[in-house]
């Protein structure tokens, strides 16, 4: 209980018998053999106690330092914010049989017409802040090759035009505020389309290369959306926009859209979507004082036959007022369809194969009367959930010599090898 030197105070001052420091010592702090032996036995016996409650308390230590909170990563803060910040990194290479333009002049390719090129397709950000209830926002941001191709009209070199020598690198894609109550949703600003099953963002494709039905449809829109969801199953959307792929309108009068989604089971969904408006015949390179109305309807049909097998078909038909045909100005006609069947082998390997053909009934869209098809084949693997590494092979064919070819010559096919990586996060 009491020290050495408190051993020695408590002699000295108390007992005052003169006894030395080690006498104290030996008396108080030496034992006999008696308490040796017992002191030997408590010993061992805390020892034993000191092992037996280690091993007691070690899964509770341990679950105590597995339960500790890690450190928050910025999309954890962000997310408990209400904040979602998402992206991807899409490089490519192409090579074509031919030098990726048609007799006309227009690419054969929406975004990949480089002929035997290595390409940073796209750096692609969004910030977004939906509340299910109230205001918000989102953003995207584009940065790399496809910029030059959506960019709109007003915000590049109309000199030049898209994909045409304006060498864009940056594209304000989306900006748009969002306001949702209830069933109601509507955004105010610029925003995609809803018309037909591919997007600008490549991971939300299945292929590798975009389809003529991408191509010859509007991209993005500025303007005002409402939605309205009915229930699970039904919801409508109306609009009303400065017409196609615009920054700012061309013309005096606006474009209508309207549409519908049905989903009635899990297997199955149909989406129609119409733009209806006043247009310009042409932007580049100079604007056309020609205008007239364009209406353009979009159907789409999505069935998941299983959980490894999703079968689409999209349907697109056009019409262009006071435009150039092959027998004067009047109502340009075009028609488009494309099928898609989408296999998820396992959670590494998907196939998708697509087909399709465009009408280009009086050369509005591609600047040739033609009809023009195309087959694509793309291997997919995601070797983590974060990328993901495509191969496609592609053939194109018209019924005329419409594709350019590297010996001067025109050709009526066009043969294409794709890789690409694709970096989500």
């Amino acid at each position: 209980e009491f020290s050495f030197w408190q051993v020695c105070a408590e002699g000295l001052v108390h007992r005052g018998d003169g006894r030395s420091c080690f006498v104290l010592f030996v008396e108080n702090f030496i034992p006999t053999s008696t308490q040796l032996k017992g002191i030997i036995m408590w010993k061992h016996k805390s020892l034993v106690t000191a092992l037996t409650l280690s091993c007691l308390a070690a899964p509770v230590l341990a679950n105590a330092a597995a339960t500790t909170p890690a450190i928050p990563t910025v999309g954890e803060v962000l997310a408990a914010s209400g904040i979602e910040m998402y992206g991807h990194i899409d490089g490519t290479y192409t090579l074509l049989s031919s030098t990726g333009k048609m007799s006309s002049g227009i690419n054969t390719r929406a975004f990949d017409f480089e002929p035997n090129s290595f390409n940073l397709q796209a750096v692609s950000l969004t910030v977004s802040k939906l509340p299910s209830d109230g205001f918000g926002g989102l953003v995207t941001t584009t940065l790399g090759k496809d910029a030059d191709i959506i960019a709109p009209y007003g915000s590049i070199d109309t000199a030049k035009g898209t994909a045409n020598g304006a060498n864009v690198t940056f594209d304000l894609t989306q900006a748009y505020m969002h306001y949702n109550a209830g069933a109601l949703t509507v955004i105010a600003g610029r925003y995609m389309t809803l018309a037909g099953a591919e997007l600008i963002q490549a991971p939300t494709n299945a292929n590798l290369s975009r389809s003529i039905l991408f191509m010859v449809g509007p991209y993005v829109h500025t303007g005002m959306r409402a939605t309205y969801k009915a229930n699970d199953m039904f919801s409508v959307n109306a609009g009303v926009n400065n017409g196609w792929d615009d920054l700012k309108d061309t013309n005096i009068n606006k474009t209508v859209e309207l549409g519908f989604a049905f989903t009635p089971s899990p297997m199955f969904s149909l989406n129609a979507e119409i733009y209806s408006g006043v247009e310009q015949i042409t932007h580049y390179p100079t604007l056309s004082t020609a205008q007239g109305t364009r209406n353009f309807v979009d159907m789409l049909a999505t069935f998941n036959a299983t959980d490894n097998l999703t079968l689409v078909l999209d349907f697109d038909i056009g019409t262009q007022e006071n435009a150039p045909t092959s027998t004067g100005t009047g109502t340009a006609k075009w028609n488009v369809w494309a099928a898609y069947a989408n296999y998820k082998i396992n959670e590494k390997w998907r196939v998708s194969v697509r087909g399709e053909t465009l009408s280009d009934t009086d050369g509005y869209r591609t600047g040739i009367v033609q009809t023009w098809k195309e087959a694509s084949l793309t291997a997919a693997y995601l070797p983590s959930k974060e990328m993901e590494f495509r191969a496609e092979v592609r053939t194109d064919s018209s019924n005329i010599s419409a594709f350019n070819q590297p010996d001067g010559s025109t050709g009526k096919t066009q043969k294409s090898f794709g890789l690409q990586a694709l970096y989500k996060f």
